[in-house]
């Protein structure tokens, strides 16, 4: 292991939303601007690299039966932080992004990571993970949200795109405009990864195998008895 792999890991080969497919509700929810997407980023990251550390350092401190108990509790007081701080900073961006600033608590990045690599590494890889993931998943939110917003309102970041004869289709910023983009994506991904294996000779990628390592649902276990079999 270095700094440098577990840093860039997450900024492509295990992109949080698009390749593991994981944090998917504040994808979804609060991507209708570029804005509100690298501000979702922006907490996410804080949160993030600061768990990894501080479970890093007391992991051999937690006793594995309350392990996730302790998880959450330190996730959760990061969590109260970043919304004080939005709170007193940033108030606009705190109104916008609505529950889902403390719903980061209970995303699925912070304690799949917590529980897969930073209980089990030292502190500067763990520090590496948390900020690789965490600006992988801020670059997607806010890719999302800049289509979104382009289609859907004519803009992006407050900077017109299309003029002022636009007719913006308000479909893009709407739930289902979200699954539609996120799918396409989703889809487009998988896509340039078969092609990119294809082109290696490589086997196709697989989802399920590329978890970081964590095989907590056994979906990892699993596919690897059926190739053995």
């Amino acid at each position: 292991m270095s700094f440098v792999k577990e840093f860039t890991k997450g900024l492509w080969q295990e992109l949080p939303p698009f390749r593991l497919v994981l944090g998917l509700c504040p994808v979804l929810a609060v991507t209708k601007s570029a804005a509100d997407g690298l501000g979702m980023g922006a907490a996410v990251i804080f949160v993030l690299v600061l768990s990894n550390a501080i479970i890093s350092l007391v992991r051999n401190l937690i006793p594995k039966k309350v392990r996730i108990a302790c998880f959450i509790v330190i996730a959760a007081s990061l969590v109260v932080a970043v919304e004080l701080l939005m709170q007193a900073y940033a108030y606009p961006l705190y109104q916008s992004l609505g529950i889902f600033v403390p719903l980061i608590v209970v995303n699925c990045i912070i304690l799949g990571r917590a529980e897969a690599f930073a209980s089990k590494n030292p502190v500067h890889l763990s520090i590496a993970d948390g900020l690789g993931m965490g600006i992988g998943f801020t670059m997607s939110l806010t890719f999302l949200g800049a289509i979104r917003e382009t289609f859907g309102a004519g803009h992006v970041f407050g900077m017109s795109v299309f003029g002022p004869d636009f007719k913006p289709f308000t479909f893009m910023v709407e739930a289902p405009g979200a699954f539609v983009c996120l799918g396409l994506i989703l889809g487009a991904m998988n896509f340039l990864a078969i092609w990119q294996s294809k082109r290696k000779g490589l086997p196709e990628p697989s989802l399920a195998a590329s978890c970081g390592g964590c095989r907590a649902c056994g979906i990892g276990e699993s596919k690897q008895v059926i190739q053995e079999g």
